[in-house]
């Protein structure tokens, strides 16, 4: 599955999610960060260790993550070499942009899957190495989707 990387949880309480998961299956986690987008404050972390990741977000209902207020299932994120073509392609499959971050200085977005419940994240590849400085210091590079050699967009 290239490009895969984690998967998302919102969570009313980070530290109790963190706590539970830990004496569930043993993951070891980085320090949470505190960060916003747009008028939006969050919390976020991710487990250490390599991909993939779980990562957990706390908010305030709103915002790019909708209903918080109850635990669940976000998305699953992967890699993409081009968010524009990434998103494009996406939605020509008829799975509608719910958010993205790129007017926000920040290359993802989210789309819709009805069919899961959920959302799937694309990420620029760009952004790889600052995300291996924050929670993987030392990890190697991830690989991404690579949207102009991948066999969606080739002709038959």
């Amino acid at each position: 599955m290239t490009g895969f990387y984690h998967v998302c949880f919102t969570v009313p309480e980070l530290e109790a999610a963190m706590r539970d998961l830990t004496a569930a299956a043993g993951v070891r986690w980085s320090d949470p960060v505190a960060s916003s987008i747009g008028d939006c404050d969050y919390r976020i972390v991710f487990t250490r260790g390599g991909p993939p990741f779980i990562e957990l977000i706390q908010a305030a209902p709103g915002g790019p993550w909708g209903d918080t207020g109850a635990a669940g299932f976000h998305h699953l994120g992967w890699w993409t070499s081009d968010i524009a073509a990434g998103t494009d392609r996406l939605a020509a499959a008829g799975l509608p942009q719910a958010f993205t971050g790129c007017p926000l200085g920040r290359p993802f977005a989210y789309h819709r899957l009805d069919s899961i419940g959920a959302h799937v994240e694309l990420v620029e590849a760009g952004r790889q190495p600052g995300f291996i400085d924050t929670w993987n210091p030392g990890g190697r590079p991830m690989p991404a989707i690579d949207e102009e050699a991948h066999p969606w967009n080739q002709s038959h």
